[in-house]
């Protein structure tokens, strides 16, 4: 039962990140329905061949409302921020959910859940 609690306990703790974790996400209202994001994403890249490559903005039904491709590694600047401008959010989605891609990894690391400002 220790082991079992205390592997809970790890995976809570972000003991197991992926390649490219979201960390935080800023939004901002720019205009009715549309919204800036700054996001922040922790990678491990380790080249051309091997770097978060992008990241997304999505309906809490997972939707695409958003998304921006990098065009390069970040590996000497880790974390680091990038911009998401004029993403539409239709009327009624209150949160949205923030993940990045690693490649060749895809999808494999933390997101986060943002709730909109109004």
């Amino acid at each position: 039962m220790r082991w079992f609690l205390f592997g809970i306990a790890l995976a809570c703790s972000g003991a197991w990140a992926g390649e490219a974790d979201v960390i935080d996400v800023k939004a901002r209202r720019s205009a009715p329905g549309t919204y800036d994001f700054d996001i922040t994403v922790k990678s491990v890249d380790k080249g051309w061949e091997y770097y978060a490559d992008a990241f997304e903005v999505l309906a809490p039904d997972g939707k695409l409302l958003g998304r921006r491709i990098l065009l390069h590694p970040h590996e000497t600047e880790q974390p680091f921020t990038r911009d998401l401008y004029g993403v539409k959010i239709p009327a009624g989605i209150e949160r949205v959910i923030v993940r990045a891609r690693h490649k060749p990894k895809g999808y494999d690391g933390k997101t986060l859940s943002v709730t909109l400002p109004k």
